[in-house]
């Protein structure tokens, strides 16, 4: 066998350690071995965790380069939604004074019938001053232009086909423009909104 030429002197004893409190023989309190003497009879050799190596001067480039990126970013779509609700209440102002003059021009078209009676009575000379038709046309007349309504067609001023409407044209030596000779029936506008165009007779260049 193997194990008969090993010298029992050579051979590995058993290590025991004793971790009592109390000293058995002398009955005497052990003093707690010191946490390095304990590693080195327990043959602790791992290394301690070493720290995470420092940043280079390239990466704290590239990481700062990045910050600013994002600030530049965030603050590019900070601006971007600042300008998108700007247009969206702009529109929207837009939209309801479009709404709200569509309105008042259609109350107004369905009261032409009633001015045109109350222009045909003035020129007639039946609007009698202290007479109630009388106050009647002028309270309208004042509440149409509170809300800028204005009669379009005067005799003499120059035909406009987007604000005139030509009924009869009347051949004129004398003429050297299309020129409005005599109006038929008023046209009015609010504000920029053509509410109806006035009917005219035209006087134009004879040929």
């Amino acid at each position: 066998m193997a194990d008969e030429n090993i010298n029992p002197e050579e051979k590995d004893e058993p290590v025991i350690r004793d971790k009592r409190r109390i000293d058995p023989e002398t009955g005497d309190v052990r003093e707690p071995q010191a946490d390095g003497a304990a590693s080195e009879e327990a043959g602790d050799d791992s290394a301690a965790p070493s720290e995470g190596e420092a940043l280079s001067d390239e990466d704290r480039a590239l990481l700062d380069q990045a910050e600013r990126d994002l600030v530049a970013e965030m603050r590019n779509d900070m601006l971007r939604a600042q300008a998108e609700l700007v247009n969206f209440r702009t529109r929207v102002e837009r939209d309801r004074a479009a709404n709200r003059e569509a309105v008042i021009a259609e109350v107004f078209r369905t009261l032409l019938p009633t001015i045109d009676d109350l222009a045909r009575a003035e020129a007639h000379g039946d609007l009698v001053e202290g007479a109630p038709v009388t106050l009647i046309a002028q309270k309208l007349r004042t509440a149409f232009d509170k809300y800028g309504l204005k009669p379009v067609g005067e005799k003499g001023e120059p035909f406009d086909p987007a604000f005139h409407e030509a009924v009869v044209q009347l051949p004129t030596p004398d003429a050297t423009e299309n020129t409005i000779a005599d109006v038929i029936e008023l046209g009015y506008v609010l504000g920029e909104r053509l509410i109806r165009p006035a009917k005219v007779a035209v006087a134009v260049p004879a040929e």
